[in-house]
């Protein structure tokens, strides 16, 4: 007959747990697929064929005979047309079995029939009814017990038959149960087509055996007048009738009943009495009831129903939609469920469209979703045949107060606050906690809400008086302009303040940027603008600043030069060269003479330059840090620094940098400037990489990463995360950098975003894990001649990590490093000059010893020069590599020796490219030591120790400046460094020419 069928198996009982151990190694020496289920003690099998399902009950059965307990052994088998009714309605009929049972439903039975290889003897048990609460259906036994079925005939009952199968929702019958052995009065709420008549009958149907005296089910749905509830559960019972309630509660005086009241909220008052008058005269009677509001009386123990799960709500519709599987529209099918808030009744009606369109169709349909979701079926209450008439019953039943707030309510987008209700639709708070009881609106974490479909259906009912988008604009407004002080003092703050309300701030702007006069809207879009700093919505942020703007082009005053800037700084993450917000805004603040402004700006403007103009970009940080100090505004101040971090960590002037990372990063986490504080512990953490200190690097790493989480934004976090992953791949934690970019990298693959700096953290951790092709790989695109960073200081960054992976794997990198070298020496880059000038070094070895030479220790003297002593081991080691070639072991094991040493001591690991090093048994060198013995080691080809010819490059410029006349800040600006280091620069060079100051510096003459 086709379908599928099931055998499941379980014990009578309590069982032990070696007992279903025990269980779960017999089912799996049987043949047929066993499922994988949350209750592995629970065996499931799944069959194509009924008799090769009974003849596994049969070996099952025998087997278990042998062990301990298996003469409590139940089991069940079930044949439908797909696995997941199968499996449920298989457990409903294992419910009804006794130790030692085999149950089989009819359709298994009719399957072993029709099979050719004859029919086992069965035994017909007659109909029964199971707890799914599905019509009696006939029930067979493969072994013959005489023991009568545990079925829900066994106790008195009329519980109504449900003629379709009940999906989910176990974790809410299994609190029901729970709830109703300790209350004896449960009411279940929730709005229309929540599902609460099938939760009760069902967790009623589970429940029934506690009842000797009957499991009794009375719909009120009909009954319009409260004198009509005795009678009509004195119907329902089967009790003599008589008009009030005495005759009825001296009936059930001595019984034990559960009497399950269901859709009491018409008469909620009369129900609510009479539950009173029942549980104070019939001490054993126990009632539970379905309202879309509570009884609200004494010892009433309230369930709100929620909304189905995902995973609930989209079995539902699937077995709605005739169990079938939908593999190429399950996206649809989850949106579907989504839209329709989980909702029962729009489910099924929503899947009753299937046999007329796809599940794309059926999502498309849902704007008009109350036009969509009708459905007329016999034998349905007029009031499920439609959404809308579900909620129609719920609107009807509610006072003018109630109605004029409900509607009203349909303004919010995702949640409010009572004080946005009150301010939009006046006092509520009465009115408000009656529709949270009478389910038509969630209370949830000190907010409010309305389902979706709920609010969309208020919306329905607005009329021409109810016109609350002014207050909504109005109200929203206030509290973004009185919130936007934290922006300067605590950005956390303003965050935990604003984010709750973004779906209310969105429609607020909608409404205000579209009105004839947009003023508000404009005054909001200015307040709002770090909001789309937040959890990657920058390019909707941008669209809503442009908008503002544009609606008065022409507007010279202080509103649009916030606008102007509040687009700049969303522009800096995602658009940074699509529109000139921060020039415009820079000159209208100047106009404006507002130096607040002009200071921002000014940081803002540098962004724009600091790609191609290094020094335009610092005295533009410069100046903005100026105006800031003038006013004594650090917020300002701290948005020039940051950029003013950045530089002197490319020019690697660490000992300048330093004081200035310990106050801006303070100062932007204390104010909750995440996304700059972020940026600026990353620079910290590189810096710490270079000067020697890796671990500490992690550790700056990781107050980066913590630092931008929280702000959901994938570019600050994927700043964050890669320069975490970059340092852990250079302290040899490769699998942990792997990990830590994985969800980078599916953003990257499923999403198309692009996530900053992806390809150069994938780069060093695929060369440093010694897979070269893919290193170079990841930065092809950005290091080509014509990228679109080719004519920045980008590619520089990039290129020495892609000639190292390339010479290791056997490819001449000359011209790629003599490009790097040439864009460092462009922009002054002394790490990355210094990195083309050691490769270039290493390549030369082999052919150009003496060139080699030349070349290494300009690297060495750059690096050491600039305090990068992390690339001094590398130099070391390059050294290293030359003595080797030129036969001089004693001083090839003595810097390898030191490179192997320091690289230990500092935590870092040992490049993937770097041939062995020979070693001695000699105590290695310090750091130090060894720089000054490869120094000496040079012989005729090193620099001496005083003289013109022991002055460094950097020492040359500042005597060439100083001579000319230029004062230490002069000569600080010119050459980027500070007055202090210009100051030390000078002390040397007293030193190695013998002068004491300028004046007999001057005198001197360079030979």
């Amino acid at each position: 007959m086709g379908g599928v069928t099931v055998l499941i198996a379980s014990y009578a009982g309590a069982a032990s747990a070696p007992a279903y151990a025990r269980l779960a190694g017999l089912a799996a020496e049987l043949p047929g697929e066993q499922l994988v289920r949350r209750d592995a003690g629970w065996p499931v099998l799944v069959y194509d064929d009924a008799a090769d399902a009974t003849s596994a009950a049969r070996s099952l059965r025998d087997a278990a005979s042998q062990v301990p307990a298996g003469e409590l052994l139940r089991i069940a088998l079930h044949t439908a047309p797909t696995t997941a009714p199968a499996v449920r309605h298989a457990e409903h009929l294992l419910a009804l079995a006794n130790p030692g049972q085999t149950l089989l439903t009819a359709t298994t039975a009719a399957g072993l029939r029709d099979a050719d290889r004859g029919s086992p003897d069965i035994v017909d048990l007659g109909v029964h009814r199971l707890r799914d609460l599905g019509t009696p259906e006939r029930v067979f036994e493969l072994t013959s017990t005489a023991e009568p079925l545990q079925s829900l005939d066994r106790v008195p009952n009329n519980l109504p038959v449900m003629f379709t199968s009940f999906v989910g929702r176990e974790t809410q019958v299994a609190a029901l149960r729970t709830q109703l052995s300790g209350s004896r009065l449960v009411t279940l709420t929730g709005p229309g087509g929540s599902g609460k008549t099938r939760l009760a009958a069902q967790t009623a149907a589970q429940l029934a055996e506690r009842w000797p005296d009957g499991v009794w089910w009375v719909d009120l749905s009909a009954v319009t007048d409260s004198v009509q509830i005795p009678e009509t559960v004195a119907a329902a019972i089967g009790l003599l009738i008589e008009p009030g309630d005495r005759l009825l509660i001296g009936q059930l005086r001595t019984k034990q009943a559960l009497i399950c009241l269901d859709n009491c909220e018409q008469i909620i008052e009369g129900v609510a009495e009479f539950v009173v008058a029942l549980q104070t005269g019939c001490p054993e009677v126990s009632v539970l009831a379905t309202s879309r509001e509570p009884l609200d009386v004494p010892g009433e123990a309230i369930w709100r129903v929620p909304a189905l799960a995902p995973d609930e709500a989209r079995a539902l519709f699937l077995e709605r939609a005739g169990g079938l599987a939908y593999p190429e529209s399950d996206q649809a099918i989850r949106s579907i469920c989504v839209r329709l808030d989980g909702i029962p009744l729009a489910l099924e009606l929503a899947a009753a469209w299937v046999r007329t369109l796809t599940p794309e169709q059926i999502l498309a349909g849902l704007s008009d979703r109350f036009g969509l979701l009708t459905k007329n079926v016999r034998g349905v209450a007029a009031r499920q045949r439609t959404l809308a008439a579900s909620i129609d019953w719920s609107y009807d039943l509610l006072d003018e107060d109630e109605r004029q707030v409900f509607r009203r309510l349909a303004v919010f987008a995702g949640g409010f606050t009572l004080d946005a209700a009150s301010a939009v639709c006046g006092a509520v708070l009465e009115v408000l906690a009656r529709l949270v009881d009478k389910s038509l609106v969630v209370a949830e974490g000190g907010r409010y809400r309305l389902l979706e479909t709920i609010r969309e259906y208020a919306g329905t009912r607005l009329t021409a008086d109810d016109d609350v988008r002014d207050r909504h604009l109005g109200h929203f407004l206030e509290v973004a302009e009185a919130a936007e002080p934290l922006l300067d003092k605590d950005r956390d703050a303003w965050r935990a303040l604003i984010e709750p309300d973004r779906e209310n701030y969105r429609v607020a702007l909608e409404n205000g940027l579209s009105a004839d006069d947009p003023e508000r809207g404009r005054r909001l879009a200015a307040a709002l603008r770090w909001l789309w700093n937040l959890q990657a919505t920058g390019n909707e942020g941008i669209g809503y600043l442009r908008r503002a703007i544009d609606r008065a082009p022409d507007d010279r005053t202080l509103l649009q030069a916030r606008l102007l800037y509040g687009y700049a700084t969303v522009a800096d993450t995602v658009d940074p060269f699509g529109y000139d917000a921060a020039g415009r805004g820079l000159e209208l603040a100047t106009e404006l003479d507002d130096d607040r402004l002009r200071s921002l700006f000014l940081a803002l403007v540098a962004v724009g330059e600091f790609f191609t103009d290094f020094q335009k970009a610092w005295d533009l940080t410069a100046e903005g840090a100026r105006l800031a100090d003038g006013i004594g505004d650090e917020s300002a101040r701290n948005a020039n620094v940051a950029l003013q971090c950045v530089l002197l960590s490319l020019w690697d002037r660490h000992d300048d940098l330093r004081p200035l990372l310990d106050r801006a990063a303070d100062g932007l986490i204390t104010s909750g400037e995440r996304g700059i504080a972020s940026t600026v512990l990353t620079v910290w953490s590189e810096s710490l990489v270079s000067t020697g200190e890796p671990l500490k690097a992690v550790e700056i790493a990781e107050r980066a990463l913590a630092a931008a989480e929280p702000l959901a934004d994938f570019h600050r976090v994927g700043t964050a995360r890669g320069q975490l992953a970059s340092v852990l791949a250079r302290t040899g934690r490769l699998d942990e950098a792997r990990e830590l970019m994985r969800p980078l990298l599916e953003l990257a693959d499923t999403a198309g975003a692009v996530v900053p700096n992806l390809g150069q953290v994938m780069a060093l951790i695929s060369f440093w894990s010694g897979e070269y092709d893919a290193a170079v790989e990841w930065l092809a695109r950005d290091t080509a001649p014509d990228s679109p960073l080719a004519g920045t200081f980008a590619p520089a960054m990039l290129l020495p990590t892609v000639a190292a992976a390339k010479r290791a794997g056997g490819q001449d990198a000359t011209e790629l490093l003599e490009r790097a070298a040439a864009l460092a020496r462009r922009y002054n880059l002394p790490r990355i000059l210094a990195d083309a000038l050691d490769q270039l070094g290493r390549i030369a070895i082999t052919d150009h010893p003496d060139k080699a030479a030349d070349l290494l220790h300009q690297a060495l003297t750059i690096r050491v020069d600039h305090g990068l002593r992390t690339y001094v081991i590398d130099s070391l080691e390059s050294l290293a590599l030359l003595a080797i070639h030129t036969n001089r072991p004693a001083d090839a094991s003595r810097l390898g020796g030191a490179a192997t040493a320091a690289r230990k001591e500092l935590g870092l690991a040992t490049p993937p490219d770097l041939p062995p090093l020979k070693t001695s048994n000699e105590p290695p060198l310090g750091l130090d030591e060894a720089v000054a013995y490869a120094r000496r080691a040079r012989g005729v080809r090193g620099r001496p120790s005083s003289g013109w010819a022991s002055l460094t490059p950097t020492e040359e410029q500042v005597v060439a400046l100083a001579v000319e006349g230029l004062s230490n800040p002069e000569i600080g600006e010119r050459l980027f460094m500070s007055r202090g280091t210009v100051k030390t620069h000078l002390a040397h060079v007293y030193a190695k020419l013998g002068v004491s100051n300028r004046t007999e510096l001057a005198s001197l003459k360079k030979p």
